[in-house]
């Protein structure tokens, strides 16, 4: 813990610009400015440079990387799949879910889909918030009014509330994983032309 205080301090910029100035000092002391009392002036110039520089910047938050958002997305995801497996869901929507759940499975799976996926922020958002809350809140929010429609027989089924917002969430996956070849496919066509104007 010292030994990594005295590093940080040779490292700083107090310890920098002072060594600076202190070889200022020693230069004048070569010269024969400083005279006899040139301990006195190395040292106060050093001094004088350390308390005049500037203070150190502090470093900047260390946020987790995308690819490491990625790796919780896709544990949560499991966790997910694990819930929806003790779901009974009517035939319409266990085929939207099973249809959704396997977009989201192609964009989380480890590759170059994932790769493309964790350069847009806002893809990683969507998908955690699909994953994390949409399809979670959905699925629950079925459960629950299934059981209220026993009771009160005659409103519209639950169940197609639950599609119409599997198929929404659907449609929004799909159109991140085209966004996503999209940008692939620029990303190859702007290394083509790189490619063509280094040979002219």
């Amino acid at each position: 813990m010292a030994t990594s205080r005295v590093l940080g301090y040779l490292e700083s910029r107090k310890n920098l610009t002072g060594a600076g100035c202190g070889l200022a000092g020693l230069v004048l002391t070569f010269t024969g400015v400083a005279g006899p009392y040139w301990p006195v002036v190395v040292a106060g110039l050093y001094g004088a440079g350390a308390l005049l520089a500037p203070p150190e910047r502090p470093a900047p938050p260390d946020f987790p990387s995308p690819s490491a958002q990625l790796e919780e997305i896709r544990a949560d995801f499991e966790k997910l799949k694990a819930y929806l497996a003790d779901i009974d869901l009517p035939s319409a929507a266990a085929s939207a879910l099973t249809g959704l759940t396997e977009l989201l499975d192609a964009l989380l799976a480890p590759g170059w889909v994932a790769e493309a996926l964790a350069r847009d922020p806002e893809g990683v958002h969507a998908v955690s918030r699909t994953v994390r809350r949409d399809v979670p809140e959905a699925v629950d929010a079925f459960v629950r009014t299934r059981w209220w429609t026993r009771l009160a027989p005659g409103a519209e089924p639950p169940e197609r509330h639950l599609e119409r917002q599997l198929g929404l969430l659907t449609e929004e996956a799909e159109q991140l994983a085209s966004a996503l070849r999209d940008a692939e496919t620029r990303r190859q066509e702007s290394h083509t032309r790189y490619l063509e104007d280094r040979r002219q």
